[in-house]
Parts: C-alpha cells; structure tokens; sequence
C-alpha cells in the first residue's frame, strides 16, 4: 500500500474524515495544507500527502 495520496484525494476526503473525527470540515483541510508535501527536488512526481503524518496530525490537533 501507498502510504501517500494526492493533494486532491485528501481534500475529497476532508468532509468525510471531518464528520468522523467531530471536527470542522476548514480544519481538516487546514491540516492537509500543513502536512502536504511538495515534489521531490521541486520537480520530480506529484504533490503529495503522507497518510500517516495527517493522522498524526489529526490526532495531535483532537488533544489540543
């Protein structure tokens, strides 16, 4: 498995992760802006976020 999707799959997904972890849709969003990463040596493959970092992420901000 891909441990990380599209920039546009993760935002597709933001409503959906938002109503499962009881948070605003803004703010899951806000979060995949802040761990999205961009290509490797600014030109190689796609912008990216890496699944495990976002959790993270959402787990963090859910303490907080």
């Amino acid at each position: 498995l891909d441990p990380d999707i599209s920039i546009a799959n993760a935002e597709a997904q933001a409503a959906r992760v938002a109503q499962a972890r009881r948070l605003s849709t803004p703010a899951v969003e806000k979060l995949v802006a802040s761990v999205a990463e961009p290509r490797a040596f600014g030109f190689v493959g796609e912008p990216r976020v890496n699944v495990l970092r976002l959790n993270l992420a959402l787990d963090a901000f859910q303490r907080h």
